[in-house]
């Protein structure tokens, strides 16, 4: 097996980028000042928000607030107020969730990752591949390198929406949607991508049949535990690539993508920024009791898990909400301010974010450049 990843180059950081300097503007006639100021004007209206507007409340909550448990404070109900008390605690919330969706396997198999084609295209790279996530269990994605790249590069780990062209989607084979054209977008910023199909894409059968075949194997996971367990292994594949900085690897989603991006990074540390994009942060937001998600067990009177804890479990690594008032908005927010006292009690409060771009169940042009600049500020220091 022989992966292309030698002797490639950064492509320039400005793809992409909005703005620039105000040359010659002391120069332009009226007329022409009319249009220029026009033209800035809306350019600025795609602005990706900065950092600091990245915590501002929305207005006023759609309706009320959700009862979300307090995440600093222990069962004792003594006030957690060091980091050390947090990782006691954070370390019963692990536990918790893993007994929640599922418990994964104790030792991992071998990738033994196979090329099934290579695409050479003006700015990239793109390779089909299959890897192994268990004895006998196989999936594939698309790995996307930028030309000229050399020495090791920062990642993302991209996960497609709910498409029948699962992974091509954000690969770029499907072009059918730019907008969500994720990988391609991000490969020419100069990261090393890769795109996973989603399990309940495998060929022959409904969502639910997968989930059913699945469970022959593993009677205790739901379909998050497989969709975590297939991220960890996408990650192990994108550590394997000697042109990859292992220390700055990041994943986004968009919809289904969202969700598994959140687990993802919940249950891998490696994993050190996430950007969820539409994909219905409360348990009530979304489909979350489908069998191929949480399962019904999440609607049932005692169960007390929301997804405020998953965000405290991944301080204090960087994670952004996208929302857009349809599976987010600005009911999302509690789940922000929750879980913001656990980056704060780390020194990091610009590591958590969001943005309610108003545009429904899209990722429009000011969510990828606020996501993009998300992901530069902690992945190419």
């Amino acid at each position: 097996m022989r992966l292309m990843i030698k002797e490639y180059s950064l492509l320039s950081s400005a793809d992409g980028r909005l703005g620039g300097p105000l040359i010659g503007f002391h120069a332009l006639s009226s007329a022409r000042l009319g249009r220029f100021a026009l033209v800035f004007l809306c350019s600025m209206l795609l602005l990706p928000a900065q950092p600091s507007d990245l915590l501002t409340p929305p207005a006023k909550l759609p309706g009320p607030a959700p009862k979300l448990a307090p995440l600093l404070v222990e069962p004792s109900g003594q006030a957690i107020a060091s980091q050390a008390a947090w990782l006691r605690q954070r370390a019963v919330l692990l536990t918790q969730w893993q007994d929640a969706i599922g418990h994964f396997p104790a030792r991992k198999a071998p990738l033994e990752t196979k090329i099934l084609s290579t695409e050479e295209l003006p700015d990239f790279f793109r390779q089909h591949v299959q890897y192994q996530i268990e004895e006998g269990v196989l999936t594939d994605g698309y790995l996307l390198i930028p030309k000229g790249a050399q020495g090791k590069l920062p990642a993302v780990v991209v996960f497609h929406q709910t498409t029948a062209s699962q992974a091509k989607q954000v690969a770029g084979i499907d072009q059918s949607a730019p907008e969500l054209m994720q990988g391609v977008q991000l490969v020419r910023r100069g990261y090393v991508v890769f795109c996973p199909r989603c399990f309940i894409f495998d060929e022959g059968g409904k969502y639910a049949d997968h989930v059913a075949r699945m469970q022959t194997r593993h009677p205790d996971w739901t379909g998050m535990a497989r969709m975590t367990w297939d991220a960890v292994r996408a990650l192990d594949f994108v550590e394997s690539l000697p042109n990859v900085d292992s220390r700055r690897i990041g994943g986004i989603g968009h919809s289904l993508g969202a969700k598994e991006v959140l687990y993802a990074a919940a249950f891998d540390e490696r994993y050190k920024v996430a950007v969820f994009s539409e994909g219905g942060i409360g348990l009530g937001f979304s489909n979350w009791q489908a069998g191929w998600y949480l399962g019904p067990k999440i609607r049932e009177p005692g169960f007390r898990l929301d997804h405020h804890q998953l965000i405290a479990l991944i301080a204090p690594r960087a994670f952004l909400l996208l929302g857009g008032e349809s599976a987010d908005g600005d009911r999302s927010w509690p789940y922000i301010e929750a879980a913001r006292p656990v980056y704060t009690l780390f020194g990091a409060p610009a590591s958590i974010g969001w943005l309610n771009h108003r545009t429904g169940h899209r990722y429009p042009p000011v969510a990828r450049q606020t996501a993009e600049a998300f992901l530069d500020a902690h992945l190419k220091k």
